[in-house]
């Protein structure tokens, strides 16, 4: 059969021994009872990829189908004998907020977990390389192993939230002391990828509440205690996600209040310009005038007594903005 982009297996034995490979494990599997097997396939599914996992492993067509997507909402399906996460995950090791996301589909069974993944999973490559060197990852069955999965992806969704924090209070000093528009656009793309991530959580953490609330195949009651877990993370992630969109919004609020302020400080001084400078330009205005029969152009003193007006209007003006503290 075809092989699609990347296949790649692990199988932990019963006696404590983990073995890395690709779909040769899936034979030794089937013939030792007892192991706990991980598939692991990414890229651009083949035509042949859903035939080979409803043959060997059973899964149901719907489910592999929203598995090969690219784009599905996060969901949680329970079957005879498996249960079907279906998650938005990080696909770099970026430490921003700004970073997309894949698609991962996780098939549990008995004795088996099958992840299936739109795009890069950082999250999902780090937990394969720490299932071969420590066959612990293993022990809890393959509910555990999927569950380790989560806690792995929701912890990671926290700590990127977190490394905003610091980020919104320096903004927070530089708005009160020098505003510009690149903070603006910033914070307007925080405002819209929290929001984005807010409505994720929400996803992740109603899967996590059916998970908990309900029986599914493949996982034990000993496992209820790590889906709470996850729960609690996935709701703090939410939680987090919502006071920064709070944060946010109050920030750009503050950005367009001291912008609003700065702007009604620009205006003021002009409107205190203007105010002087009309009087002034006036007087000047009558006097610059050509005609013939104007008394005070013949008067000796009447160019300094002109120039004593406009100076006195100007200087009870200033007098007049300072003592409404314009000035």
């Amino acid at each position: 059969m075809e092989e699609a982009t990347l296949i790649r297996a692990q199988l932990y034995n019963p006696d404590n021994d983990t073995v890395t490979g690709g779909k040769e494990l899936i034979t030794a599997w089937q013939a030792k009872a007892g192991g706990i097997l991980w598939l692991d396939i990414s890229g651009e599914p083949k035509p042949d990829e859903a035939e080979f996992l409803d043959e060997t492993f059973g899964l149901d067509a719907l489910a592999i189908s929203d598995a090969q997507r690219k784009r599905h909402p996060p969901k949680l399906e329970a079957f005879d004998t498996t249960t079907f996460i279906l998650l938005k995950v990080p696909d770099t090791d970026s430490t921003e907020l700004h970073f997309s996301t894949a698609q991962l589909a996780i098939f549990i069974g008995d004795g088996y977990m099958i992840t299936r993944r739109s795009g890069n999973s950082p999250d999902t490559d780090a937990l394969f390389r720490q299932a071969a060197r420590d066959a612990r990852v293993f022990q809890d069955d393959a509910a555990g192993l999927a569950l380790r999965l989560c806690r792995r992806i929701s912890d990671r969704y926290i700590k990127l939230l977190l490394t905003l924090e610091p980020r919104l209070d320096e903004i927070e000093n530089v708005i009160m002391e020098n505003p510009d528009d690149k903070l603006l656009a910033e914070l307007l793309s925080y405002k819209t990828e929290l929001k984005k991530f807010r409505r994720l959580f929400l996803y992740h953490q109603q899967i996590f509440q059916e998970l908990k609330s309900g029986s599914f195949p493949a996982f034990r009651d000993t496992s209820q205690h790590v889906i709470i877990d996850v729960f609690e993370q996935l709701e703090r992630a939410s939680s987090l996600a919502g006071l920064y969109h709070e944060l946010t919004t109050d920030l750009i609020d503050g950005y367009i209040s001291v912008a609003s302020h700065n702007l009604n400080q620009i205006m003021k001084i002009l409107t205190v310009v203007m105010s002087i400078f009309i009087p002034l330009t006036f007087i000047a205005g009558i006097y610059g005038m050509n005609f013939q029969n104007m008394p005070e152009l013949q008067s000796k003193s009447g160019y300094f007594i002109a120039l004593g007006v406009m100076l006195s209007i100007a200087v009870i003006l200033v007098l007049l903005f300072r003592r409404i503290r314009w000035l």
